[in-house]
């Protein structure tokens, strides 16, 4: 049995992402990816049985790596405005400099490729968001509305705000990104 080597994954990992972007999720194959990455289509059946194991497991690495990235430099104890507003910088930072990523796990969330396993695992991942906002409701700080619904605004406004900036119609500076938070904070805020 040939071992996995972690930095083929990461190369197949990276082709795939790229694919995705191009072309769509489901425009991709295995045939595509193994061509991007530079391997023999049968080395990468070796990695991934499926489309649909590849899919699952970088969704998994995509969605781990981002939930890090955005609690870097949270500290709970600090007051929960600036808290909440590093933790929308972190994200903001994270999808325009993983555009690929960002599209990918965009893609990802509604598709039929991701398992009923992975999105579980995916929710898991999601809960310091939900601590998150409901800390703020808590505080009477947001809204007490649903913390999905905070959470799926926050999100979405923050997407086109990144696909605007990724295709070009906007150039995103420091007055903007500050203007963008004080809109989604007001749309927030109790």
């Amino acid at each position: 049995m040939k071992l996995k080597d972690d930095k083929k994954v990461i190369q197949i990992f990276q082709s795939a992402l790229k694919l995705v972007a191009k072309k769509g999720l489901s425009g991709v194959t295995m045939g595509d990816i193994s061509r991007e990455a530079g391997i023999a289509t049968g080395t990468l059946y070796v990695y991934f049985k499926s489309k649909d194991e590849l899919i699952n497991a970088l969704f998994a690495a995509c969605r781990e790596n981002s939930v890090k990235v955005s609690f870097k430099g949270y500290n709970p104890q600090a007051p929960f405005k600036p808290g909440f507003r590093n933790i929308w910088l972190n994200i903001l930072r994270y999808k325009l400099q993983n555009f690929e990523e960002t599209v990918f796990l965009e893609q990802c969330y509604h598709s039929p490729f991701i398992t009923v396993d992975t999105r579980e695992k995916a929710q898991q991942l999601s809960a310091p968001f939900y601590e998150l906002m409901e800390r703020g409701k808590k505080e009477q700080l947001i809204k007490n509305a649903d913390t999905g619904l905070l959470l799926t605004f926050m999100i979405g406004t923050m997407n086109e705000l990144v696909k605007q900036t990724h295709y070009g119609s906007i150039t995103l500076n420091r007055t903007k990104i500050n203007v963008t938070f004080d809109l989604c904070w007001d749309a927030l805020k109790s």
